[in-house]
């Protein structure tokens, strides 16, 4: 949803496991909710950097693969219709009159909610840039940090710089879209899963990608728009390659972002909150997961459940100040969808 007008209960700013687990929560109450996150797809640090990573603290789970619990996070608020503004950076959070908020985006989405959730993990993910002299002068015209939508790089030629998941996994997708794909890695053996390195292997040997290792971006070249692409090799040689793209893939960077200017409490890079609701201090503005302090904090992804539970029962009296909660078990009530 790019350039939208959106009028919802909740905003939820972060589509993360806790963001995702806090719509089922809100659902229950019959408060609709719409997610805003700054990666191209929900699911926060586990979709992003460790997806078959197993986790082992989920109750319920001996053992789950961070993107299965994503996926099944996802099917569990499925019923509650919760609606997405992924690739998009929260910039801005305007009070209204009556009590209510718009937040816009960096694509100048415009949310209008009665109650404002931050479940942003450890804050709004930065790319990590390369060290480039002239980098700034080519971003949005041929270089760019995530892939938001593949069909722009069809039949065009793409440079991938990276040796992790994301890298590769991006890699195998667009070797069937673009006309040329060429992967970069500083060193002779990745980061990722080695199932995907294999496929990168095996696309290369057949012809169907240029792998270049121990290899470093050094320069970017073009006239308004992005056309070369500068590798410097280990014996210090340079080596030009003719780019419509670069994707630099270098992880990610946790950073506050404009939620620092809202006049919320923080401590280290964390909000802090009243443990009885999660709510920051700021009327209507609450903060769930990872993203939060109090004494005593876990930085655990039940945890970031147990209070996404807590807090929506605070939130329900700006949803609806009229009515009385009457907490209900789902063993009871089943699960309604609207």
């Amino acid at each position: 949803m790019n350039t939208n007008t959106i009028h919802t209960d909740l905003c939820i700013i972060g589509a993360g496991p806790v963001g995702l687990f806090a719509v089922f929560e809100a659902g229950l109450l019959k408060m609709r909710c719409h997610l805003i996150d700054a990666l191209p797809q929900v699911g926060g640090q586990l979709s992003e950097i460790y997806p078959q990573k197993p986790i082992y603290d989920i109750p319920g789970y001996p053992e789950v693969k961070a993107q299965d619990l994503v996926d099944n996070l996802m099917e569990q608020a499925k019923p509650f219709q919760p609606t997405f503004t992924l690739g998009e950076r929260v910039d801005h959070l305007d009070k209204q009159a009556d009590g209510s908020y718009v937040v816009t985006t960096s694509d100048k989405t415009h949310v209008h909610c009665k109650v404002v959730i931050i479940a942003g993990g450890l804050g709004c993910f930065e790319p990590r840039k390369p060290v480039l002299t002239n980098l700034e002068e080519f971003e949005g015209k041929g270089i760019n940090y995530m892939v938001k939508n593949p069909e722009t790089y069809r039949d065009k030629n793409v440079v991938i710089a990276g040796g992790g998941d994301s890298a590769l996994d991006w890699t195998i997708f667009l070797a069937k879209v673009a006309k040329k794909v060429t992967l970069v890695h500083r060193n002779e053996t990745f980061r990722g899963a080695p199932d995907s390195a294999s496929k990168v292997f095996d696309l290369a040997n057949n012809g169907k990608i240029d792998l270049i290792l121990s290899a470093n971006l050094k320069e970017v070249n073009g006239n308004g728009k992005l056309e070369k692409v500068i590798l410097e090799d280990k014996w210090k040689q340079d080596l030009s390659i003719d780019a419509d793209y670069l994707i630099p893939l270098f992880g990610l960077s946790p950073k506050l972002g404009p939620i620092a200017d809202w006049g919320l409490s923080i401590d280290k890079n964390a909000i802090e909150v009243d443990t009885r609701d999660y709510s920051t201090g700021v009327e209507r503005i609450y903060a769930i997961g990872d993203i939060n302090t109090y004494p005593g904090k876990l930085k655990l992804i039940l945890c970031g459940f147990h209070e996404a539970a807590i807090m929506m029962h605070s939130a329900f009296k700006y949803v609806y100040p009229d009515q009385k909660l009457s907490f209900k078990y789902t063993t009871v009530n089943g699960v309604n969808a609207f």
